[in-house]
């Protein structure tokens, strides 16, 4: 593998990581043995950091698999805020003694004692899960409650999921290492959080970085834009929406999520592609805004 540039290293936290890591809520929906592989695969090639959940099924149980015991300077980022449901997949678990147990939850599945980053899955807003009822908790309680478990030593760094400026304002004064938000070259509601993160040096972590995880939204690798300026210059219209969202901010760490071998090559040489002038200007001018 050809050594990336100073440029593709960003810090979580106190650690510096490659600025693209390797999301694992699709492993699952595939073969387990191919998903092995490409665990396997991705630290090979300098993958550093994995986001996982325990409600994304068998993902903690694969890396497990694949890569126990853990490198020491493999970070492993998980998340909680939500549980697996029956007939709803997925439903709010917002409650602080349910985020408890969902890091104990993580902790035995992956076989640690201590987790690198733990985000809180906010569910205040759609897409994805919504809370309700007696789930529509205060974030001061469940930042309390994971700053007891960081100082037992359960949890590394608290990060944030799905929350807004205000939430994330907020939230500070916890020692906030990372936030994770719907952002990508299409759909940039959030651009004041990111900005927010820059400003304080907290990691910015884009989920669904491509589109097209929810039904309503757009797939940045269809849009006509991205996949003119990729073929000019000769990269997938999915490394080209990766090089705009690093090139964008340096707060920016990436967790494209993959069971393709080839895709995830494709994804981790993306820490090696810096778009030129002529495709930022396109691509700065494709924000939607269609979203919240």
């Amino acid at each position: 593998m050809t050594t990336p540039r100073a440029y593709a290293y960003g810090k979580l936290g106190d650690h510096h990581v490659l600025r693209v890591g390797l999301g694992a809520m699709q492993l699952e929906h595939g073969d387990p043995a191919e998903a092995v592989k490409v665990l396997r695969r991705a630290v090979e090639l300098g993958v550093d950091h994995l986001d996982t959940a325990q409600f994304y099924g068998t993902a903690n149980d694969l890396i497990r698999t694949a890569l126990y015991p853990y490198a020491d300077d493999l970070r492993i980022v998980t998340k909680v805020g939500a549980v697996a449901h029956p007939t709803e997949r997925l439903v709010a678990a917002q409650k602080p003694a349910e985020l408890r147990a969902s890091v104990e939850d993580n902790l035995r599945a992956l076989g640690v004692e201590r987790l690198a980053v733990v985000n809180l899955r906010r569910a205040d807003v759609p897409p994805g899960i919504t809370a309700g009822g007696d789930q529509v908790v205060d974030l001061d309680e469940q930042l309390a409650e994971l700053i007891a478990l960081r100082d037992e030593g359960k949890i590394g760094g608290i990060g944030l999921s799905h929350v807004s400026l205000a939430q994330l304002r907020q939230a500070l004064p916890a020692g906030i290492v990372c936030v994770q938000n719907l952002y990508n070259v299409l759909i940039r509601d959030h651009e004041d959080v990111l900005t927010e993160c820059a400003g304080q040096g907290i990691a910015w972590v884009p989920y669904c970085p491509l589109g097209s995880a929810f039904d309503q939204l757009p797939s940045v690798t269809d849009d006509p834009v991205v996949i003119a300026h990729a073929g000019r210059l000769g990269i997938t219209p999915a490394q080209a929406g990766l090089a705009w969202l690093l090139g964008h901010s340096s707060a920016t760490l990436l967790i494209p999520g993959t069971r393709d071998l080839a895709r995830l090559t494709d994804n981790v040489a993306v820490t090696r592609i810096e778009l030129d002038q002529e495709a930022m200007t396109a691509f700065d001018a494709l924000a939607e805004n269609a979203l919240v």
